[in-house]
This record gives C-alpha cells, structure tokens and sequence, in this order.
C-alpha cells in the first residue's frame, strides 16, 4: 500500500513538473519540446487518476456486495482508509447476516415444531403477504403454500373472509368451515397485531377444537386410569395375598387356634379393604353421575349462611375467624348441589388453616362485569405449583384421610350450572372463585 501511496504522488510529481516545462517550452515557442512534456503531463495525471480510482473501485465493490447481501468475497484490509473501513463495513454486516440467518432458521425450526397452525401476515404498499406459515397450518385447512396473502380467497373463501373481517387487529373467536366440502369443522381462531414504524404484521393461530378436546380428554383418562389402577391394585394385592394365605391354612390337616386367629384376622382386613374399595366405586359414582340440577329461583346468599351454619361446629373447634361480605343475588340453581360445592370449598379452607396460630376464612358475594361471583379465601398454607394444575383431577388429594373428589365433584357442579371454578393462589392462602352467570 505504501508502495502504491508513493508511485501515485510520483506520478503528481511528475504531471507537475511536467507540466512546468511544458509552459516554460511554450512561452519560448518550443512546440516540439511543448508537446512532448504536455504529453508526459497528461499521462501522469491520467496514471495518478487511475492509482486513486482503483481504492475507490475496491470500496464499491465491496459496499455493493454488502448492499446485494453478497457475502462470498473475503476482502484484505490496507491502509487505505477507504477500503480499510469498507472492508470493516463487511465482515460486520456479513457476521450480522450469519447470525440473523441462523436465528431465523432456529425460530422458524421452533414455529415449524408447534401443534397448532401460525400463519404471519406482512403489510407492503397496503397489501398483505405470507411473512411465514408452518406445516400444521396447511395441514389444517389442507391448502398449498402461497405467498400472496389474495391467493388464499379462492382456496378457503370463508377463512379469508373471516380474517378480513376482523381488519388484521387483534381478535378471538370460534368458526366453523367445510375443509373440502366435507363436515364442517370447529376451530379456534386468534389475530394479533403487531406493528412498528416501518412495518405492520398479523399473527394468525389456528387451532381445531376437537383436537383441543380431544387431547384434554385423553389425558383426563390417563390420569384417571392412573389413579384407578393404583387404588386397585393397594386394595387387590395384599388381599389376594391374605386370600392365598388363608388356603394355605385351610388345606392343612389341623387347623390351630393361632391359625384361626389369622384367619379372624385376614377376614376383617379383607372385609376393611372391601369397604373401601366399595367407598372408592361409590365416590366415583359420584363424580361419573352427577344428577342434572333441579333449577329453581335462589338466594345464593342464603346458601352461604346455610353452609357456614351447617359446618360452625368445626369453625367453633378450630377457632376460625370468619370475615363475610355477601351481597344479596339471587339466580337461577340447584340449592343443595351448590351448597354442597361450597361446603367442599369450606372443608378444604379448614384443613389449610389447621397449623396457622391466626385462623381467617373470608366469604365474598359480589358482581363482576355482570357475573356474579362467589369467593372462598383462606390465610393457610396454599397449593404449590407443582400441584395446582392437579388439584381437580379425579382422587387425587394430600390428605391421608382425603377422598380426592371434594374439588373434582365441585367443578363438576358448578359446570353443570354453566359457571366455572378458578383457583388463585395468594401471597399468604388460597382463593377459590366461583363464577356464575347473572
């Protein structure tokens, strides 16, 4: 580079010196002499240009393969200051690249591996284009790939219409299409908005809600055959042994008092494991047949002081401090199934505040957005997160005594009125909503 530097000032040298005697050749009238130097002069200026244009040449090579995304050129830095810093200017947008694209790979491997369909929609020049759509989305609607955004009109007219509908803001909804002029479907549609200074995006989730309940139900009988099996085989397996020990006795040629004694013995935990095999059907029974609710007209207020009647024995022992604010609605239920839903949420609170030395239980009636909702708070122990999403599984429970269906049962219930139990969990204790509609 230096070499280069000193034959282009050599060159400006010579075009100057030159160019000096080829004046000085002129004012003498030495056209030969003239000639010959304005010749020199102009080719050393030329020679000069030249030296200069090629660091320039070399700079706008490589600004425009950064500018073309080409970044198959692997440019030497020099002293030149120009090519020097275009050549810094495109290891650095060329690491930017490589690592834009590998995150673009990762996420796009990650969006590709989710179970329900995503479709991006980009906005350019006031039109939508395909930004990105994963397999499971085609495979919902079993349609091509397309990246106009307008090309699925023709292959799915009613989704179209329906996102068209929805003006590419955020939104959820429930739709049912034909999927090739078959059955019409069910799905669970949401849009999310998504914009910036320069750019508009529409993030669009589709999900079939049969596969939504599908996959809910499968597993709610994984588990529940879960916990089935285990209870059984507790009960079964030491039965069938003392059974099995029983024959081994009575096949003897004399039976002993000591072996008679056994077998008194055998028989009463038999027949303790038998009932509670016969409670844990029972209690099943429950769960699997719940009555239909016999709809009336009610005070749901008064169903609260009954149910705090009914259990004041045990708030009485247990030195609980009961705090009310019950708001006086009346809708349209079955007494007894939602007094017994709430004395289940009574019991629990009761169990939770057992080791607390200040014992509180809170009762809340009040509307929210026209619903009406009917709270149970306790100051106990809480439900730690790695149990929380088990607590309204079918037989499952902490307590050694426990039956594992209080909760089960009261979510039932409570659907059956076409409400919902929600649990929140507290800094200090738990809360359980019950929501109704008004």
């Amino acid at each position: 580079m230096k070499k280069q530097r000193f034959i282009w000032l050599l060159f400006i040298l010579l075009a100057i010196i030159s160019g000096i005697f080829a004046f000085d050749f002129y004012s003498q009238n030495k056209w030969i002499n003239f000639g010959l130097f304005t010749v020199v002069c102009i080719a050393c200026i030329v020679f000069a240009q030249m030296s200069a244009l090629s660091f320039v040449q070399r700079s706008e090579k490589i600004l425009l393969a950064i500018q073309k995304k080409d970044f198959s050129l692997f440019p030497e830095t020099e002293q030149n200051n120009l090519v020097e810093n275009a050549v810094k200017l495109y290891y650095q947008s060329k690491e930017e690249h490589l690592s834009l694209s590998s995150y673009k790979l990762l996420y796009e491997e990650i969006l590709n591996q989710l179970e329900i369909g995503l479709m991006i929609l980009s906005e350019k020049n006031n039109d939508w284009e395909v930004f990105y759509v994963n397999p499971v989305f085609l495979e919902i609607l079993q349609i091509p790939k397309y990246n106009s955004w307008n090309l699925y009109e023709s292959k799915t007219p009613d989704f179209f219409r329906i996102i068209e509908q929805t003006n590419y803001q955020n939104s959820q909804e429930f739709f049912d299409i034909s999927i090739d002029e078959n059955v019409k479907q069910s799905f669970s549609l949401r849009t999310k908005k998504v914009q910036n200074i320069k750019n508009r995006f529409c993030i669009i989730s589709l999900e079939s809600v049969q596969k939504i309940i599908e996959q809910k139900e499968k597993l709610a009988w994984n588990n529940l055959m879960k916990v089935i099996s285990h209870e059984l085989l507790n009960t079964l397996t030491p039965v069938n042994s003392l059974i099995q020990n029983m024959e081994y006795i009575i096949n003897q040629d004399v039976v002993e008092k000591e072996d008679q004694q056994e077998m008194k013995e055998s028989l009463m935990i038999i027949n303790s494991k038998s009932k509670q095999l016969l409670n844990f059907v029972d209690d099943y029974r429950q769960v699997a047949e719940l009555p239909k609710p016999v709809f009336k007209t009610i005070s749901l207020t008064d169903i609260a002081k009954s149910a705090l009647h009914f259990l004041k024995p045990e708030f009485k022992k247990n030195k609980i401090v009961l705090i009310n604010s019950l708001e006086d609605q009346t809708f349209f239920a079955d007494q007894k199934m939602i007094e017994r839903c709430l004395i289940n949420l009574y019991l629990n609170a009761i169990h939770a505040v057992a080791d607390n030395q200040e014992k509180i239980i809170r009762t809340e009636i009040k509307t929210i957005n026209k619903r009406i909702v009917l709270s149970v708070e306790d100051n106990g122990t809480g439900i730690s997160n790695e149990i929380k999403d088990k607590i309204f599984l079918p037989f499952f429970t902490t307590r050694t005594n426990g039956s594992g269906i209080g909760l089960t049962l009261s979510k039932s219930i409570i659907e059956a009125h076409k409400g919902y139990l929600n649990y929140k969990s507290l800094e200090k204790g738990s809360r359980f909503e019950i929501w109704f509609m008004e």
